[in-house]
């Protein structure tokens, strides 16, 4: 890696902490469960990613969701239901995320050798800043802590629009974004750093397109676990990531091969064969 890259930006759960991205589903399966309206885990994962208020108007739009909550409720859902059940979720999310803050396996080491090269370490999350106050000081201790950490609800909009990661790459001063990269394990997040004009990396056995923890995926049958992984990469591509890798620990030789394309003048955006 040179320095052709001037900043990496990445995403939190599922890509540099919580395998498997487990944190939030189990948060909003259970604030909806409390709520009187069951949601499925598949459900719950669709718009991972996204600021948790844009998230939970998600769930109430999809229409199963919705007619269950009419029966419940008696109600269609509105925003007054969206803001009540993101004030519930808030400290079960502060909670669960407490109990998924395990660095992913290679996050360390890529902070250290990012820093050492000179490139500015940055983060965007779809976390508010209360749900990041346990996680951040038990990642310090763990060896990573990104120079600047933009959360939910700290710009305009959040994911996919390119506003969270503008806003890091400003407080970062880097620039241009051509020239900077942004990792994430969601199509909202890799939507975010292409809007953003920067070079995009998806980690896909890490996160929430798999949405088990490493002891789980670890456990399963070789071809099972690659028939995930697979599927995983393959929503990512779709969202067009110029390059998959299986998770943070892969990402050296990955930004080693995006500072050569930068150096020789090429662009973000238009794929790769990795």
């Amino acid at each position: 890696m040179s320095e052709a890259i001037k900043a990496v930006v990445l995403d939190w759960a599922g890509t540099v902490i919580d395998h498997g991205c487990r944190a939030p589903v189990v948060a909003l399966l259970r604030v909806f469960q409390d709520a009187g309206v069951a949601v499925t885990e598949a459900e719950a994962r669709v718009d991972m990613g996204k600021a948790k208020r844009d998230h939970i108007r998600a769930l109430l739009a999809v229409p199963r969701v919705a007619e269950a909550w009419r029966a419940a409720r008696g109600a269609e859902p509105g925003e007054a239901d969206v803001s009540a059940l993101h004030d519930a979720v808030e400290p079960m999310m502060r909670a669960s995320a407490r109990d998924c803050a395990a660095l992913i396996p290679g996050a360390a080491a890529l902070a250290a050798e990012l820093r050492a090269r000179g490139v500015k370490l940055g983060s965007t999350t779809g976390y508010t800043r209360p749900m990041m106050t346990d996680i951040l000081p038990a990642a310090a201790a763990q060896g990573y802590a990104p120079d600047v950490v933009v959360c939910a609800g700290e710009t305009a909009e959040g994911r996919p629009s390119p506003l969270m990661m503008w806003k890091a790459l400003v407080e970062l001063g880097a620039w241009p974004a051509s020239a900077c990269v942004k990792v994430d394990d969601a199509p909202v997040g890799i939507g975010e750093g292409r809007a953003a004009g920067a070079w995009t990396v998806g980690v896909a056995a890490s996160g929430n397109g798999v949405g088990l923890d490493l002891d789980a995926l670890t456990a399963l049958e070789p071809a099972e676990r690659a028939a995930l992984v697979d599927a995983a990469t393959a929503q990512l591509r779709a969202a067009g990531a110029d390059y998959v890798v299986a998770s943070v620990a892969e990402l050296g030789p990955v930004l080693a091969a995006i500072s050569r394309r930068i150096a020789a003048g090429e662009t973000p955006g238009a794929g790769d064969a990795a």
